[in-house]
Formats: C-alpha cells, sequence, structure tokens
C-alpha cells in the first residue's frame, strides 16, 4: 500500500532559491529528491510555504502562520502515514523577538496538533518526524532585509531544543543542519547540491520512521 509523506514547510521546503530569487526545478528540492531516493510505493507531498512559522502571526506577511493550515491540510491528504515538520526559521527574526526555547514550545504545539488529527491509517494519529532546520548563514543584505538580523545564534541552537520536544511517543527527530548548510547568496535558503544531501539523508530517516510506526 502506498505510504503518504507530507511535508510541512517553509521557503526551504518550497524551495526559494538563493541565488537570484525564484523557485528551484522541482526535480531538485529535496522532498522531489527524497521522493526519488524512496522510489516506488510512496506519495510525497510538498506543502511548503514563504515566511510560514511554526504559530506566530504577523502583519507583514498574513497567512504564516503554520498552525493555522496544518490541521486541515493533514485533514485533506488523509490518511497520512508521516508528517515531517521543518519549520522555525522564520521564527528567530527580530520581529518576534523569539529564544529558541520558545520557537520549540511552538514546534511542540505543531506536533501535538498534528498528532490529534487522527489522520493516520484507519484513523490513528500519523507519525511526526520533527526535523530542525539548518541554521542560518552570515548575514547578508538579503537575511537582513528579511528581518533576521543577528538571528544565527537562536538557529543554532534549535537542533538541542527541537531534539528535546520530539522525545515523545510517535515522533522522530532529525537535525537538517547535520547534512546541509545554506547557500552564502542570501544566508537562508538551501541551493541545488544541499536539497540533495538533505533529500538523501531524510529517504534514510524516513524509512526507519515508517517501520517504527508499523512495530
Amino acid at each position: 500500500m502506498t505510504k503518504t509523506i507530507v511535508c510541512y514547510g517553509d521557503s526551504n521546503t518550497h524551495g526559494a532559491d538563493p541565488s537570484g530569487g525564484g523557485r528551484l526545478p522541482a526535480e531538485v528540492r529535496w522532498p522531489r529528491v527524497m521522493a526519488r531516493m524512496l522510489g516506488g510505493g510512496y506519495d510525497v507531498i510538498e506543502e511548503g510555504l514563504n515566511g510560514r512559522t511554526t504559530v506566530w502571526d504577523t502583519p507583514l506577511a498574513p497567512g504564516r502562520n503554520g498552525l493555522t493550515y496544518l490541521v486541515p491540510g493533514l485533514l485533506s491528504h488523509a490518511p497520512v502515514d508521516l508528517v515531517i515538520i521543518m519549520l522555525g526559521t522564520n521564527d528567530t527574526k527580530r520581529i518576534y523577538g523569539l529564544t529558541a526555547a520558545e520557537i520549540a514550545g511552538g514546534a511542540s504545539v505543531l506536533v501535538d496538533a498534528a498528532r490529534g488529527t487522527l489522520t493516520g491509517p484507519d484513523d490513528t494519529p500519523p507519525r511526526v518526524l520533527l526535523v530542525s532546520p539548518v541554521p542560518l548563514g552570515e548575514i547578508t543584505a538579503e537575511s537582513e532585509q528579511w528581518g533576521f538580523g543577528e538571528a544565527r545564534v537562536e538557529s543554532e541552537r534549535l537542533a538541542e531544543m527541537y531534539r528535546r520536544v520530539a522525545d515523545r511517543p510517535g515522533v522522530g527527530f532529525f537535525d537538517a543542519g547535520s547534512v546541509a548548510t545554506v547557500h552564502p547568496d542570501d544566508g537562508v535558503h538551501l541551493d541545488a547540491t544541499a536539497c540533495a544531501s538533505l533529500g538523501t539523508a531524510m529517504a534514510e530517516v524516513v524509512r526507519v520512521e515508517l517501520a517504527a510506526a508499523e512495530q
């Protein structure tokens, strides 16, 4: 039976191009790379949105609160075997004034919301893979304009905090920063090489997570 995987994230799941703007070609974005590495029997759904946060609203970018769409999104794709949540980068923007621990708290809310949908097979909680995003790079004109400023320090602390959040039944963890780095052109986004590394690594993690769900 085909396994459905929802990749719920921000611009780095959407495939924002760090060099020149726009969107990376579909075949090089990390969810598509992951899908190729997994092979047949998997339906990988890209749910990436530029500027999406975990649970926070901002008047500068309406509709980016990740909690708002998560539940209806999962209901629309049910049954869902695995929800991959990779959010938190946009939460580090200065406008929110959040620490890594507070951002992890937002991620925890998303994990609980996803599990609470009962959109998994046979109306069970879907398994969740919480992914700490790749840390920000050196400040660039683009990253400063987007509001990140000195956010790199907090972004580097997210993996430690997310690992603690994921320490519960039905939830896995992966540190995207362990296999990929952002491109120096804008200091925020993944290029094709980073997407290839992340997608390849994620395929192996997904196999482990889905095997755990069947135990």
